[in-house]
């Protein structure tokens, strides 16, 4: 049985902003789990509050491959057919995404290709770029590199700062994202 692409299983691992949002649009997709790597994680009590099952195990000091062998039976087991990642801050191993392939989506702050990984924003800052902003990308082996399939940009003003242009940027996400998934479902 293939999985229904419309069921969306959402990484976290920490307040889930990006999830709340992708909950909160949900049209023409259901949210049908919540999975952290941080059992503490403040998102998942918020997603579990909306009656949204939740699953975590902490990761750390825990062996990479079995690690995300546990987490994509929790997938498969919700009939989740995408998968979004949304602060969700662990590399996931090759396994895991040639078991999704081309059903793995990620929102990163940045405009991919520009600055892949952690510290976009000071990056940007650092460059003295004219903007800035986010992208949604399909997940790859290689990291931050998959297909780009929306973007949203924000200026750069003199006088900002890591936190004053990560807040816009994350204010751009929470557009952007749930428009980026709800066209991703349909493809």
């Amino acid at each position: 049985m293939t999985p229904d692409p419309r069921k969306v299983a959402i990484l976290i691992s920490g307040r889930g902003s990006n999830m709340r949002r992708l909950v909160d649009a949900a049209d023409n997709y259901e949210v049908v789990l919540v999975a952290s790597n941080r059992p503490d994680a403040p998102g998942l009590a918020w997603a579990d509050k909306q009656g949204i099952v939740t699953w975590s195990k902490d990761s750390r000091g825990v062996d990479r491959a079995a690690y995300d062998a546990e987490l994509a039976h929790a997938i498969e087991a919700s009939g989740a057919g995408t998968v979004a990642l949304a602060g969700f801050m662990r590399i996931l191993g090759p396994a895991f995404i040639q078991r999704f392939e081309g059903r793995l989506l990620n929102i990163h702050p940045s405009l991919l290709p520009k600055y892949k990984g952690l510290d976009t924003h000071q990056r940007a800052l650092d460059a003295g770029d004219a903007e800035h902003g986010c992208s949604v990308h399909v997940v790859t082996e290689e990291l931050d590199a998959g297909e780009v399939i929306a973007q949203a940009r924000v200026p750069i003003l003199e006088d900002d700062t890591v936190s004053t242009l990560e807040a816009r940027v994350l204010a751009e996400e929470h557009d952007l994202y749930p428009a980026a998934l709800a066209r991703f479902v349909e493809r």
